[in-house]
C-alpha cells in the first residue's frame, strides 16, 4: 500500500507524485488483505506513521489514476496546493536519510489528516479519516477474514493427503500440523514489536526478514513469496482445466461414464481410460487442447495495468467453500460411511491406518495452514489489538475444523466396496462423474471463482518482482508480457505433463513453508531473545526443532 500526501484527485505531473519504500516493498500482503479491497482500510495513519513514512519517500513516481478513486468525483486540474505541498515534500525526501531524523519533515509540512489517501496495489484509493476506532473490525469478522483468506484450492487435495497417510495417522498429523504453524503464525505476529528503538508499526514480516538478515532475508523472502504465488498460479491453471473440461462434457452429452462409475455418483479409475476417439474428443481433451484454450481467455487479462475490477469477486471464493461443505455433507447422507480398520497392512479395499506416505499430507498442510506472509496486515484490522492471539488461534481452529470436516467425510464415505479408497483422486471432484448436476455446479462456480482470481496472483507477481529488479510495477508491456509468458507456460506445461494438485501443492507448500512458516520465524524469535539474554536451551531446542521439521518436509516430498 502507498501513501500520498497530495490529494489524488488531482491529476498530478509524473514527477510530482511518490510512495513510500518500505509499504510498496510489500504490496503482496496488502493486495491480499480483503478489508483493503472491500475500501476498510485499517487506521495506522497516526502523526508518528506519517512523519517515519515520509522520511522514506522515493523519487520514484507513481500516478493514481483519477477513475480509480472513491467517493468525489475526480478532477484533472492541479490545484496550486497540491503543487506546492508536493514539491516540499519532494525537497524533504531528498534531505532526510534512512538513518537520519533529523531531518525529517516538520509538522507544518506533512498533509493534515484529510488530505492522506492510502492506495492499494489493486488499483483503488481510500481516504484515511483518522481516528482509533475508524475502519476497525470486531474479533468475529477478524476470525471469518482469516478462514476466507486461508481456504483456498488445498482443500480439494484434503481427503487424498488422508488416503496417502492412513485414515488415523492423517487426522493426527492435521491435528498437529494445525497446531504448529499456528504457533509459527504467532511468532511471525510478534515478531516486529521485538524489536527494540525502532517505529515498527507499519512493518510487515519481509521488513523484520530484511532488519536480521539483511539483503539476504529481503530477497529469499521474495523468493519464496515466489514460489506460494507461482506454484497457487500452476495449481489453478490445472484446476481450471479439469473444470473447463468436465463443464464442456456436461454441457455437450449431459455426461460421461467413467469406467468404474456407480450409481450413487462415485466413480474409479482402474488402469487407463479409453475413449471414444470422435471429433469432440479429439478437440476437448483434458490435457492435449484444453490447458491452451485457456492462454486465450487469461494471458490478456494478466497484462492489465490494475486488477481492481477482479477483486470485486473475492467473495467468490467464500461461496464456493461453503457450497463444497454443503455438497459432502449431501453426499455423506446420501452414502453412508465405509471403513475398516487395517493398522499397517492394506487390504483389497481399505488402506493402512499408517502409512509411509504421510509427509506427502504434510506438504499440502503446509500450503493449506500458509497464511504467514500477510497475517500482520491481516491483524492490524482487529478492533481489540489486545485479542489477536486469542482471535489467530480460533481462527486456526475454524480452518483446521473445516478440513477436518471434508477430508474425513470423503475418505469415510468413499464406497469400498465395491471401489478402492486407492481410487480418491488429488481433486476429490474427479472421482464424480461429469453427469452429477451437483458436482457440475461446483466444477462451474470454482471455474468462475479461478478465472478471477487468477489474474489478481499474477497481479501480485508482477509487482513484487519488477518492484525490486526495476524499481516500478510496470516498467513496460514488453517487461509484463515476458514475464506473464513464462508463467502461463509453466501452467500450461503442468497441465499438459503432469496434471497432479495434490503434488503440486505439496512441492510448492513445503519449499515455501521452509522458509515462511519454520525456519525464518524460528530464527528470529532466537535472535530476539539471544539479544535481551533471555534464550535458553529449552527454547533453542524447540525452535531449532522448528527448523529441522521444516528441511525434513521439504526432503520427504521427494523420498516419499
Amino acid at each position: 500500500m502507498c501513501v500520498t500526501g497530495v490529494h489524488p484527485h488531482s491529476a498530478l505531473p509524473q514527477k510530482t507524485n511518490y510512495n513510500f519504500d518500505r509499504e510498496c516493498l510489500n504490496t503482496t500482503v496488502v493486495s491480499l488483505h480483503p478489508e483493503i479491497v472491500s475500501g476498510q482500510i485499517p487506521t495506522q495513519a497516526t502523526s508518528r506513521l506519517i512523519h517515519f513514512g515520509i522520511s522514506q519517500i522515493l523519487t520514484r513516481p507513481f500516478h493514481v489514476e483519477p477513475r480509480n478513486i472513491v467517493e468525489d468525483t475526480p478532477s484533472e486540474r492541479v490545484t496550486a496546493e497540491a503543487a506546492v505541498l508536493s514539491s516540499r515534500v519532494h525537497y524533504y525526501g531528498r534531505l532526510t536519510a534512512s538513518a537520519d531524523r533529523l531531518l525529517s519533515p516538520p509538522d507544518h509540512v506533512i498533509p493534515c489528516p484529510e488530505e492522506i489517501y492510502v492506495y492499494s496495489p489493486l488499483g483503488t484509493a481510500f481516504k484515511v479519516t483518522g481516528g482509533d476506532g475508524v475502519s476497525k473490525n470486531p474479533s468475529i469478522i477478524t476470525i471469518f477474514a482469516i478462514w476466507n483468506t486461508m481456504m483456498g484450492t488445498s482443500i480439494l487435495s484434503i481427503p487424498w493427503g488422508i488416503k496417502q497417510s492412513g485414515f488415523t495417522l492423517g487426522i493426527i498429523i492435521l491435528i498437529l500440523m494445525g497446531l504448529l504453524t499456528l504457533y509459527c503464525c504467532l511468532r511471525v505476529l510478534k515478531s516486529p514489536k521485538s524489536i527494540p528503538y525502532i517505529d515498527t508499526s507499519d512493518w510487515e514480516f519481509p521488513d523484520v526478514c530484511k532488519y536480521y538478515f539483511g539483503t539476504f532475508g529481503q530477497w529469499s523472502s521474495l523468493l519464496f513469496s515466489m514460489v506460494s504465488l507461482i506454484g497457487a498460479m500452476v495449481v489453478y491453471w490445472v484446476l481450471m482445466s479439469n473444470f473447463l473440461f468436465n463443464t464442456g462434457k456436461f454441457i455437450y452429452s449431459n455426461g460421461i461414464s467413467a469406467p468404474c462409475q456407480l450409481s450413487d455418483g462415485y466413480s474409479g479409475y482402474y488402469g487407463n481410460n479409453t475413449t471414444d476417439t470422435d471429433l469432440f474428443d479429439r478437440w476437448w481433451s483434458k490435457t492435449n487442447t484444453i490447458p491452451f484454450y485457456l492462454i486465450i481467455l487469461l494471458l490478456p487479462l494478466l497484462n492489465f495495468r490494475s486488477a481492481s475490477f477482479f477483486a470485486r469477486f473475492t467473495f467468490l471464493g467464500t461461496i464456493s467453500v461453503v457450497y463444497l461443505i454443503i455438497l459432502v455433507t449431501m453426499k455423506a447422507v446420501r452414502l453412508g460411511f465405509h471403513l475398516e480398520f487395517h493398522w499397517f497392512d492394506s487390504s483389497e479395499f481399505f488402506v493402512p491406518e499408517f502409512r509411509l506416505l504421510c509427509p506427502q499430507l504434510t506438504g499440502v498442510l503446509t500450503l493449506a495452514f500458509f497464511i504467514h506472509n500477510c497475517v500482520i496486515t491481516l491483524m492490524k484490522s482487529n478492533k481489540h489489538q489486545e485479542n489477536n492471539v486469542r482471535d489467530l488461534s480460533l481462527a486456526y481452529l475454524l480452518v483446521g475444523l473445516t478440513y477436518l470436516y471434508v477430508g474425513v467425510l470423503i475418505f469415510a464415505t468413499f464406497p469400498s466396496p465395491p471401489l478402492s479408497k486407492d481410487c480418491i483422486e488429488p481433486n476429490f471432484l474427479d472421482n464424480f462423474p461429469s453427469s452429477d448436476i451437483l458436482v457440475f455446479v461446483a466444477r462451474t462456480c470454482l471455474l468462475f471463482q479461478m478465472t478471477t482470481v487468477y489474474p489478481l496472483l499474477g497481479y501480485l507477481v508482477r509487482v513484487q518482482m519488477m518492484s525490486q529488479i526495476f524499481g516500478k510495477h510496470y516498467p513496460g508491456f514488453f517487461h509484463v508480457l515476458t514475464l506473464n509468458i513464462i508463467i502461463v507456460a509453466a501452467g500450461v506445461c503442468m497441465a499438459r505433463f503432469y496434471p497432479n494438485i495434490g503434488s503440486i501443492i505439496r512441492y510448492s507448500g513445503a519449499t515455501c513453508g521452509l522458509a515462511l512458516v519454520f525456519v525464518f520465524p524460528s530464527l528470529i524469535h532466537m535472535m530476539s531473545l539471544k539479544r535481551r539474554g533471555e534464550l535458553g536451551w529449552p527454547s533453542g531446542l524447540f525452535h531449532s526443532l522448528l527448523i529441522v521439521l521444516g528441511v525434513a518436509n521439504v526432503a520427504g516430498q521427494f523420498f516419499m
